[in-house]
C-alpha cells in the first residue's frame, strides 16, 4: 500500500467524467482522418462502411469484457494491472513500456497533428504536406514544419494543464467533450437537412491505390479503425480516482463506446453523401472537405475550427489518461520510480505528465500512416492479451462475474481474440518493417525489465481488488 502521509491519488470522477474520457479518447484523430486512407485502400462506400462497423462490433466486446477486468481490479493502469495479476511482472511492465510509446505518445502526436491539419484550413502553411523532410527517405522519413510546431505548443498546452490538476483538467474536458459531441451532432443533423450532398455517391466506387487483395486489405485497414475506437478502454486507466468504480466503471465503458459508434457510422456516410469516394482518396482532413462540400467555404470554416477544437479535447483526454499507468507501474516498483511520485499540492504524477509530453513531441515528426499501423499493432496485440487474462482469471476465487460477459461464454472473449489475432498474422505478412519495429518495441521492454531487476529487488505488486 501507500506508504503513510505519502501524496496519493484522490477518488473525484463520476460518471460523466469518466464516460468524458472514453468519449474524447474514441472520437479524435482517426474518424477525422481515416476515411480518405479508406477510400484509397478498399475503393467501395459498402466495404468503407462495414469496416466501421466491424471495427464498433469489436469495440463494445472488448469493452465488456473490460468492464469485469476493471471491476475486479479497479486500480489504475488498465492492461498494466490485468496482465501482471495474469501472467506475471514481465507482461505488465511490457504493457506499460507499449503505453508509452505506442498507447499514449503515439496516438496523443497524431490527434496534435491532425489538429494542425484542420487548422491549415486558415493557414495552409502548417498542413502535414507542407512540412519539410528533416531526415530519411521514401516511407521512413522524420518531417519539421509549422505541422510539428503546432502539435508540440498544443501537446506542451496541455501537459502543463494536466500537471496542475485533474479535477482542473476534467471541467475542462467536461467543456471540449461536449462541444466535440456537439459539433458532431449539429454538423450530421446539417448535412443531411441543409447540406448539398448526393445519395449517389454512396454507389459511386473509387479507383483502389492498394494492390494487396480485398480480403487482405480490411484485415490490414483494421488497424486504422482500431486506433479510431482504442479509446474504449480509457476510464480503465483511470479506474483508482473513479467514485463507486464497480458502478462507474462499465457505465463509463459502454454508454461511451456505444454513442461513439453511432457517430462514427454516421459521420461516415456524410463523408460520402458529401463526396464521392474518388474525391476523398488521400485526403487527411476529410472532415474540412465534406464540410465545404455540404455547406460551402464560409460554413466549412466554421466547422473546421470546431474539428480542430475536437481534436483538441482528444488530447487533453490523452495526455490525462497515460501517466496514470506509468505512476501505476512505478508505484509497484515496475516502472522508474519518479513516475510514481505525486505532487503534494496538485496530487497529480507530474515527472510522468513531464516525460510523456517530451516523447510526444519527439513523435510528432514521424511519418502519419506508418505511425498508425505501429500503434494498431502494439494495441491489437495487448488488447488481445487483456482479455485472454479475464479467461484465465475467471477461474479464481472470488472473482466477480458480470452478466454480460457471462452471457454465452466464452463466445465474446473468444471471438475478441480470434479478431486480433487475425490482425496480427496479416500484419506480420503484409507490413513485416512495421511488425518488426512493434516486435522490436516489445522486447525491448522486456529487456530493460529484466537487466533492471538484475540489479534492483521488486516489490511486490500492490493491485487493488473489490
Amino acid at each position: 500500500m501507500v506508504a503513510a502521509g505519502r501524496p496519493s491519488l484522490l477518488r473525484q470522477l463520476g460518471v460523466v467524467s469518466a464516460t468524458a474520457l472514453v468519449v474524447s479518447n474514441m472520437i479524435g484523430t482517426m474518424i477525422f482522418t481515416t476515411t480518405g486512407f479508406l477510400a484509397g485502400d478498399l475503393g467501395t462506400p459498402k466495404l468503407v462502411l462495414s469496416i466501421w462497423v466491424v471495427g464498433a462490433i469489436c469495440a463494445f466486446l472488448g469493452a465488456i469484457c473490460y468492464s469485469e477486468l476493471g471491476v475486479n481490479l479497479p486500480s489504475s493502469g488498465g492492461e498494466y494491472v490485468y496482465l501482471t495479476r495474469a501472467f506475471g511482472p514481465t507482461w505488465g511492465f511490457m504493457t506499460g513500456w507499449v503505453s508509452f510509446f505506442a498507447g499514449f505518445s503515439g496516438p496523443i502526436a497524431l490527434a496534435a497533428l491532425a489538429f494542425a491539419d484542420y487548422l491549415g484550413y486558415f493557414f495552409p502553411s502548417v498542413k502535414q504536406e507542407n512540412a519539410h523532410v528533416l531526415a530519411g527517405s521514401g516511407e521512413w522519413t522524420l518531417h519539421l514544419g509549422g505541422a510539428q510546431l503546432v502539435a508540440c505548443l498544443l501537446v506542451l498546452l496541455f501537459t502543463l494543464l494536466n500537471c496542475i490538476g485533474v479535477r482542473r483538467v476534467a471541467q475542462i474536458q467536461n467543456v471540449l467533450t461536449g462541444a466535440k459531441v456537439l459539433t458532431l451532432v449539429v454538423f450530421i443533423a446539417l448535412a443531411f437537412t441543409m447540406g448539398h450532398g448526393s445519395w449517389t455517391n454512396l454507389s459511386l466506387n473509387a479507383t483502389r491505390t492498394a494492390s494487396t487483395t480485398i480480403p487482405a486489405q480490411f484485415v490490414l485497414s483494421l488497424f486504422w479503425i482500431y486506433v479510431a475506437y482504442s479509446g474504449w478502454n480509457a476510464a480503465t486507466y483511470v479506474a483508482e480516482e473513479l467514485r463507486q468504480p464497480s458502478r462507474t466503471l462499465p457505465m463509463a465503458l459502454g454508454i461511451g463506446t456505444a454513442l461513439v459508434a453511432a457517430l462514427y457510422l454516421l459521420l461516415n456516410v456524410v463523408f460520402i453523401y458529401a463526396a464521392p469516394l474518388e474525391d476523398l482518396k488521400g485526403q487527411v482532413a476529410v472532415g474540412a472537405l465534406a464540410a465545404s462540400r455540404l455547406f460551402g467555404p464560409e460554413i466549412a470554416g466554421l466547422f473546421s475550427g470546431l474539428m480542430a477544437l475536437s481534436l483538441m479535447a482528444t488530447v487533453n483526454a490523452m495526455v490525462t489518461i497515460g501517466p496514470r499507468v506509468y505512476y501505476a507501474m512505478a508505484k509497484n516498483g515496475a516502472f522508474l520510480a519518479s513516475a510514481a511520485k505525486v505532487h503534494p499540492r496538485w496530487r497529480t504524477p507530474v515527472l510522468a505528465i513531464i516525460a510523456q509530453g517530451i516523447c510526444t513531441m519527439i513523435m510528432t515528426l514521424t511519418p502519419f500512416p506508418q505511425l498508425v499501423i505501429y500503434i494498431g499493432f502494439l494495441l491489437n496485440f495487448f488488447a488481445v492479451m487483456s482479455v485472454a487474462s479475464l479467461i484465465h482469471l475467471r477461474r479464481q476465487p472470488g472473482w466477480r462475474k458480470l452478466r454480460v460477459v457471462s452471457f454465452c461464454y466464452p463466445l465474446f472473449p473468444v471471438l475478441f481474440i480470434l479478431v486480433g489475432l487475425w490482425m496480427t498474422v496479416q500484419g506480420v505478412q503484409l507490413k513485416p518493417y512495421v511488425s518488426l519495429a512493434a516486435v522490436i518495441t516489445v522486447a525491448t521492454g522486456a529487456l530493460v525489465y529484466h537487466l533492471r531487476m538484475r540489479s534492483s529487488p521488486r516489490p511486490e505488486p500492490v493491485i487493488e481488488t473489490y
